[in-house]
């Protein structure tokens, strides 16, 4: 499959690249930044040096339609929304990493995001893109809409104990840790190091955009609507996330119950580990450990105390919470095994 990235300069089109270009399966033809047209590829991502001769281009949908049958959309939120239908027009294939077509009810972009969605057309017709939910639908879409870095890593948190409506459904707080490249390669004077460096920075603590698409998702397998209590912290390391889920139970569970209603969901799925061990110092999920991966590992507590269930889902927030997922979508498209391109372990010491 021919392939192209429109907004390959950024930290997520830079692991797409990374990624699609051992891909045995994929031909990366295109690789569209205005502002570094005409410059290689490495200049941006040195990592890739060596890897690849492919230079930067201008926005061209003519060449795009050219030279490409699926295009990943790695551009700023509000960047892809008119771009899209375009793409789709030409018989293309969309998989997009922004927020632009998560969310189903065209009302919740004013809401969320603050402005009122162009295409709303298009957002009944996008899958959200989340293979552990949705891989049927993926199969077969023609625009794929990835999720947010949190809000994959609590939305697979809690996935389980909702369908299984053991849980109060709105008596859920999710305390979500990320690292600094979740801000993108942009740099401002919060993500600047001297300012970010050895803090923990609570932002958007209460109405971060997240919850439309946590809620929107965890509804889907509710007998009745959730409602979701999500505050993010800024925290001193470059890529990760850790969502720390706080539930509580409508009847008394064991470990042993607890472990079972999770693989019963997630003992098939490639990159889902389930993470509860007595020894070591990495006894439950660490972001350190799924660096580089596009594993999501999930482990628990019992607080019989408070009658409460201590989740823990972490994730790398540029694999799975971003281009990891992006090329897992893509395996499901193509019908080859979910972990090509993907199967490369994490990193200790990191």
């Amino acid at each position: 499959m021919k392939v192209g990235i429109i907004g390959g300069s950024g930290y997520v089109g830079g692991e797409l690249l990374r990624l699609l270009l051992s891909h045995p399966q994929v031909e990366v033809t295109t690789v569209i930044s205005r502002k570094n047209a005409g410059e290689y590829v490495f200049t941006v991502h040195p990592n890739l040096r060596g890897a690849t001769q492919l230079r930067f281009l201008p926005l061209n949908l003519s060449h795009i339609a050219k030279n490409c049958d699926l295009v990943f959309m790695a551009t700023p939120h509000g960047s892809s929304v008119n771009l899209v239908p375009k793409l789709l027009e030409m018989g293309l294939r969309v998989i997009d990493m922004s927020a632009d077509f998560r969310l189903k009810n065209p009302a919740d972009y004013v809401k969320w995001y603050g402005w009122e969605h162009t295409h709303p057309e298009l957002l009944k017709e996008a899958v959200y893109g989340s293979t552990e939910l949705h891989r049927q639908e993926i199969k077969n879409a023609s625009l794929i809409a990835c999720p947010g870095c949190m809000a994959i890593a609590t939305i697979l948190g809690l996935a389980p104990m909702v369908k299984a409506e053991v849980i109060e459904k709105h008596r859920i707080v999710v305390d979500a840790k990320i690292g600094s490249s979740g801000a993108g390669s942009n740099p401002s004077l919060s993500s600047h190091h001297p300012e970010r460096f050895g803090g923990v920075r609570p932002y958007k603590t209460v109405g971060h955009r997240h919850i439309a698409e946590i809620e929107q998702e965890l509804n889907l397998l509710a007998n009745e609507p959730l409602t979701i209590s999500f505050s993010p912290h800024a925290v001193n390391i470059v890529r990760g996330i850790l969502s720390t889920i706080h539930v509580f139970l409508t009847k008394p569970l064991t470990t042993k119950e607890i472990w079972k209603i999770y693989r019963s969901q997630y003992q098939e799925e490639p990159f889902v580990r389930l993470v509860r061990y007595k020894k070591g110092p990495y006894r439950l999920p660490d972001p350190k450990v799924v660096m580089g991966t596009n594993f999501c590992d999930i482990g628990f507590e019992l607080d019989p105390h408070a009658n409460r269930l201590v989740i823990l889902s972490a994730v790398d927030n540029i694999m799975k919470g971003a281009a990891g997922q992006g090329v897992q979508c893509l395996n499901v498209i193509l019908g080859v095994d979910e972990k090509t391109g993907l199967e490369s372990m994490g990193f200790h010491p990191m």
